[in-house]
């Protein structure tokens, strides 16, 4: 079982849309985070003047339904970030709309150590393939002896774990579904079983799994050839995944998922799968006994045991 952590966040203004700091214990990090609204209040704070990573957060202004991401390393971030607010022709950037700035309590992070997180973490956003990235290409930097990359080695797991915990996904990897579990020691509620969606009447049929609070539908899963679906809802969803490459032609009738892909609910899943809007919560079913997603995890519930009462 993972370990559970503890996570200090404060709202600097007192209001959820302000500023807003998190820290972990144990590690020397600093992350501080607020809307561009409040740019003004944010650079005139102490981290802001100090060695660290940034990232610049908002959608794509070429596909809203995705993140676009740059993520950047300065000696005084506040400088760097009033440049970002010009404009696009004045050499700053238009599309953000949150930023988010990690620096050290202890201020012992230098120009390379910062120089070498922005080069990980642009691989992590990278591979993840979570957001749109405005960085390009990372170039890998290796000016740091082999005692200051161990040490920011665990920086880096810092950041992946408290960055998804303030709403930022973009550096949190997709978790692949597990082989199936035999072993009878692993508690039910800690399995999930291949859930199955079938259109017959069109030779649609998918498989899903649920694993991290995510529902995957597995690689090979077949989904209609279009959206038949009225518009709006996840019909952009289902046309950006095609346009992705997630969806790919499987015959002149039917697309299929490249490889596992993550969605957000059952639901989301089965209008893809179907290409309209769907209740995935009774149209996907457990593989083999045919009761659904529903049912299974009603099940699950009923079969916790209760809490002890206080005497």
């Amino acid at each position: 079982m993972t370990q559970g952590r503890s996570i200090r966040l404060f709202l600097v203004d007192g209001t959820p849309n302000g500023l807003l700091t998190a820290e972990i214990m144990n590690w020397t990090g600093h992350v501080l985070t607020g809307p561009r609204s409040k740019l003004a209040e944010l650079v005139q704070r102490p981290e802001c003047a100090r060695t660290g990573v940034y990232f610049l957060v908002g959608p794509d202004p070429d596909d809203s339904l995705r993140t676009r991401v740059y993520i950047g390393e300065s000696d005084d971030v506040a400088q760097r970030l009033k440049t970002h607010n010009r404009p696009e022709d004045a050499g700053g950037k238009d599309f953000w709309e949150r930023v988010c700035l990690v620096t050290s309590k202890d201020q012992n992070l230098t120009k390379a150590h910062v120089k070498y997180l922005e080069s990980k973490l642009i691989g992590i956003a990278a591979s993840a393939g979570r957001c749109v990235l405005s960085n390009g290409t990372a170039h890998e930097y290796v000016g740091l002896p082999e005692s200051d990359r161990a040490d920011m080695a665990f920086f880096l797991d810092q950041i992946r774990t408290v960055l998804p915990v303030l709403g930022f996904e973009f550096l949190r990897e997709l978790s692949k579904p597990p082989a199936p579990v035999i072993a009878e020691s692993v508690p039910i509620i800690e399995r999930s079983p291949r859930f199955r969606l079938d259109i017959p009447k069109f030779g649609v049929t998918a498989y899903a799994q649920e694993i991290g609070g995510e529902f995957f539908v597995l690689k090979g899963s077949r989904t209609r050839k279009q959206w038949i679906g009225v518009d709006g809802g996840y019909q952009g969803l289902f046309q950006q995944l095609e346009a992705d490459g997630v969806l790919i032609a499987d015959g002149d009738e039917h697309l299929a998922f490249k490889d596992d892909y993550a969605f957000a609910s059952p639901s989301a899943a089965a209008a893809v799968v179907s290409g309209r809007s769907a209740n995935g919560r009774v149209v996907w079913s457990v593989d083999g006994t045919g009761q659904t997603y529903a049912a299974w995890q009603d099940q699950q519930l009923s079969a916790l045991q209760p809490a002890p009462e206080d005497a």
